[in-house]
């Protein structure tokens, strides 16, 4: 998928769903920017999760800014399998819904009303 210059690497043993991310990518972040998505499992990002945000816990999502054109979104997708019941959502619409909010951070929004609009923007464009 490098023409859109989405790169999708997969560690887990779980079969990843085919989901629109290369179209959900240039919605969010264009054409250009170089995106990572890595889906790890739980020991992977409980790692990422100590050592960038001092929490020693599994999450469901990361996302790091290499630079203004360049970003990595890891994801677990065994725990975005719990989470997306909270949410009420299936498995599939949530790791949609995950990978459009860990966007918005690398466009550099921060939790609250704005970035939710954004996101809800997207949301609908996509019918999530």
């Amino acid at each position: 998928m490098a023409e859109y210059n989405l790169f999708i690497t997969n560690t887990t043993r779980t079969k990843v769903p085919v989901l629109p991310f290369a179209t959900l990518k240039e919605a969010v972040l264009g054409k250009e920017y170089e995106l990572s998505l890595v889906f790890v499992g739980e020991a992977k990002i409980k790692e990422l999760n100590l050592a960038y945000r001092d929490k020693d816990m599994p999450t469901d999502i990361l996302s790091f800014t290499l630079s203004d054109t360049s970003g990595e979104i890891f994801i677990c997708p065994s725990q975005a399998e719990k989470k997306s019941t909270e949410f009420d959502r299936d498995s599939n619409n949530f790791l949609q819904f995950l990978f459009i909010h860990g966007m918005f951070h690398l466009k550099g929004m921060e939790h609250g009303s704005t970035m939710e609009k954004a996101e809800k923007k997207i949301r609908e464009k996509f019918d999530l």
